[in-house]
């Protein structure tokens, strides 16, 4: 069973109207769903993933982060129209998701990425920067490769390769994508210092980003003015370092 609750701006809650709400309120259309896990933007916009792979997605919708095809709001979880398997064999399965602020990541269970929404900086890895109304897969660099982990900053998005590779993409002012540079990247770019190093899972905050490797060792990259990246300065880093 899902229930939401508290401020309902842009019907984010999912309960079918603009109310905000103190106490818990059934979401009717997710419930008995087997609902895996939860993401959500800044917009707000929020996805949920179901454990057969399936993504719903409702709330804000000004830069069509909700991959229906439009800029209207959505009142209730509505589900996405993934990409076909094949004649009758159904949508391609999800196993993961990922918010920026208002942008979406999807993650399929033979590691593809696919993404919609707002792509100004190109956060939505397709080469160009209008925004993306419905799934779109992320290739260029990434063709080929097996994704096994997906995170999104808010204007930016990283991806873990099987074989530990990391690659970036979209706003890179303050660094964020670890590339050794501030330039935005249309699509993704993988971050080259960390050669060497197998990576299993990164995580983003607003505009920095922290990778985790197969050894247990920790590093971080991107905007540092709050000293978010542990490193005892505040200053930005556009290259990995190690947190001591």
């Amino acid at each position: 069973m899902v229930y939401a609750l508290g401020n309902n701006i842009a019907g984010c809650l999912g309960t079918g109207d603009a109310h905000s709400t103190l106490y818990p309120k059934k979401v009717e259309v997710l419930c008995e769903k087997d609902i895996k896990t939860f993401a959500y933007g800044s917009g707000p916009h929020v996805l949920a993933l179901t454990n057969e792979g399936e993504v719903y997605s409702w709330g804000h919708n000004g830069y069509c982060e909700l991959g229906n095809g439009t800029c209207n709001q959505g009142l209730i979880p509505t589900q996405v129209n993934m990409p076909i398997l094949g004649s009758g064999l159904g949508m391609k399965r999800i196993i993961d998701i990922a918010c920026g602020s208002h942008h979406s990541v999807a993650l399929t269970e033979d590691g593809e990425v696919y993404a919609w929404g707002q792509n100004n900086c190109g956060q939505v890895g397709s080469s160009i920067s209008t925004n993306q109304g419905a799934p779109r897969q992320v290739n260029s660099n990434l063709a080929g490769k097996k994704v096994v982990y997906i995170s999104c900053g808010q204007t930016s998005t990283m991806a873990v390769i099987e074989n530990g590779e990391v690659y970036g993409w979209g706003y890179n002012g303050v660094g964020q994508l670890g590339i050794g540079n501030y330039v935005n990247q249309m699509t993704p770019c993988r971050v080259g210092s960390l050669i060497g190093t197998v990576i299993v899972k990164v995580a983003c905050g607003y505009a920095h980003t922290l990778a985790l490797t197969d050894e247990g060792k920790l590093y971080v990259w991107g905007g540092n003015s709050y000293g978010q990246l542990g490193i005892g300065s505040k200053t930005n880093l556009c290259n990995p370092i190690m947190v001591s």
